[in-house]
């Protein structure tokens, strides 16, 4: 199985300190954001990781490389300008293939992976979700019997770490648009599944964020 990580965004809640840094590389506890997925996807068995990028994606080519440096194959599918993450998933389909993927948000941090045996045959997506944060009170999507909607309650909070099928955008016309309209069309068609995941995961979407996980990183070495 091939993974991607998205990392296109213009990072604009992150600033002042993305104007010059892309949110990928933004250091968290001695190390760009972006390589602790990169660790965690090595040791996951992973060996071909695709990444979109955009803004400043030069920087994010250059520090990264081809992937040698983590025992990984890296390939670099680049957006003239973001082109959302159905969008970006769309274009980068030619590097991805037919097959299942494990997707990653580059702004988030997650101490797990979902399985790659996660996509039961006839469903589109899986997606790992994780209790509400503080930040985000309202939820995503409701969890039950191993099926994600749409609508019900409780709501939990997509974590930003599925595993999907390409047919889910494979349909759509290349270009910018949003995932989660797709997903929500496949909830209502019971084709989602997902899981509860309560260990360690932060959205690190603002400085604050980015600060308290690198303290909690740090200490917990």
């Amino acid at each position: 199985m091939k993974a991607m990580i998205l990392a296109a965004g213009l990072g604009k809640r992150m600033r002042p300190l993305t104007d010059t840094c892309p949110k990928p590389l933004l250091p968290v506890a001695g190390k760009p954001l972006i390589v602790h997925h990169l660790e965690r996807l090595k040791r996951a068995g992973f060996v071909d990781v695709i990444i979109n990028v955009s803004y400043r994606g030069e920087q994010i080519m250059h520090t990264l490389g081809d992937g040698r440096a983590f025992g990984l194959r890296l390939h670099f599918s680049r957006e003239a300008t973001p082109l959302e993450t159905g969008g970006g998933i769309r274009q980068a389909l030619p590097l991805l293939g037919g097959a299942p993927f494990l997707l990653v948000n580059g702004d988030v941090w997650c101490e797990a992976l979902p399985s790659q045996l996660a996509l039961k045959n006839g469903d589109l997506a899986h997606l790992m979700l994780v209790d509400n944060p503080g930040h985000h009170p309202e939820g995503d999507f409701s969890l039950s019997g191993g099926r994600v909607r749409h609508h019900g309650e409780p709501k939990l909070t997509f974590s930003g770490l599925s595993v999907m099928d390409p047919a889910l955008v494979v349909e759509h016309a290349p270009g910018a648009f949003a995932l989660a309209p797709l997903l929500k069309a496949a909830m209502a068609d019971e084709r989602v599944s997902g899981e509860h995941f309560r260990g360690q995961w932060v959205d690190v979407g603002t400085p604050a964020r980015l600060t308290t996980l690198d303290r909690a990183l740090r200490d917990s070495v």
